[in-house]
């Protein structure tokens, strides 16, 4: 994966968990608690397909070409005199700078409401109680209601990316929610009794590692990624918990994972792989659609293992028993002369 699209990821990836730390955790810059999550192109540097490059550096040559702001502006008449220009000018440029600051502040507003949305949802779940559409909109400004389902959206996505915990609505009638894990760990998420935050997040990350590394992933591979989202073996996480323990003990006795010795190693080296509970709750095509959201991409951006996924989804409907007195159908295969279509991918 070229550099710049490297780069891109990145700057995209670093706000994810920090707008959720602590305040006592961050430092007295604005920038000093920013959770640097890693790029999944440093995944893929040992794996990658030469066959996306041409698309990333399109992609990128075309960002880079972004339209001028500055306005231009032209004469009615060779007759008009440059001292009626430049008014027109002043004036044009005045009423230009006055919406583009009305939609900044607009666009600002919108994003602060999605921010305290997030706070909000995540601090009924951790105290483990309901969320009511009624309460939410007391914290969203009046101004905002018309947006209501936007700015929800938005937030859900924000906490779906860094907890892989999905936003369901459980009562219709009264507009109740909870958040729910995508993985059946222990008290919908924390792992642990009593309250807490989902760690459903740094489950679903080291599956993801462990798929794109081809199934098997060393430890050390593991925690260098990590290292990148500032997660350390032995260092108390403000969401995790201490990770080293949840990561080797908790979430392998839970059969989420398993965790060996590599063959023959002196000194002895680990790897891990998924267990048992994860190939039965979730699939590679689930945790690429995580890993993809996460970085603002699609899942076929990774080729080779989305190529994989997909064998692997074909695979478990074939397995699927049909039901009493129904005929399993088989498609026949296309013809040859006749193949479909396929389209370019952009990356």
């Amino acid at each position: 994966m070229p550099r710049g699209q490297n780069h891109k990821l990145c700057i995209r990836e670093k706000r994810h968990q920090a707008r959720y730390e602590p305040q006592s955790q961050k430092g007295v810059q604005p920038a000093a608690g920013m959770e640097e999550l890693p790029s999944t192109s440093s995944l893929l540097e040992d794996n990658s397909q030469s066959s996306s490059a041409t698309g990333s550096n399109s992609t990128s040559q075309g960002s880079s070409e972004a339209p001028s702001t500055t306005s231009t502006f032209s004469t009615t008449s060779d007759t008009t005199s440059d001292e009626e220009d430049t008014s027109q000018d002043e004036e044009d440029s005045g009423s230009s700078d006055v919406s583009s600051s009305t939609e900044n502040t607009y666009s600002d507003t919108l994003n602060s409401m999605t921010g305290v949305l997030e706070q909000f949802l995540l601090h009924k779940y951790k105290m483990k109680q309901p969320i009511m559409k009624e309460n939410m909109l007391k914290i969203i400004h009046p101004g905002y209601h018309n947006r209501f389902a936007e700015i929800l959206k938005r937030a859900s996505e924000h906490i779906e990316a860094v907890f892989a915990v999905d936003l369901k609505e459980v009562d219709s009638t009264t507009h109740s929610y909870d958040l729910v894990s995508k993985l059946n760990l222990p008290n919908n998420g924390r792992v642990w009794d009593g309250r807490g935050l989902p760690k459903t997040g740094l489950l679903m990350t080291v599956l993801a590692v462990i798929f794109v590394k081809g199934n098997c992933a060393a430890e050390e591979d593991i925690w260098k990624f990590l290292n990148m989202m500032r997660v350390y073996a032995g260092r108390k996480h403000f969401i995790y918990g201490e990770p080293r323990k949840l990561i080797t003990k908790d979430f392998v006795t839970m059969k989420y994972l398993e965790y060996r010795q590599v063959a023959n190693s002196d000194p002895p080296r680990y790897e891990f792989l998924w267990g048992p509970r994860a190939h039965a709750e979730t699939s590679k095509m689930k945790v690429l659609e995580f890993l993809a959201k996460v970085n603002d991409m699609v899942p076929s951006a990774f080729s080779s293992q989305y190529e994989e996924a997909l064998r692997d989804e074909e695979r478990a409907r074939a397995t699927v028993p049909a039901r009493p007195g129904t005929t399993r159908h088989v498609p026949r295969p296309r013809p040859a002369a006749s193949p479909a279509p396929t389209e370019d991918q952009d990356f």
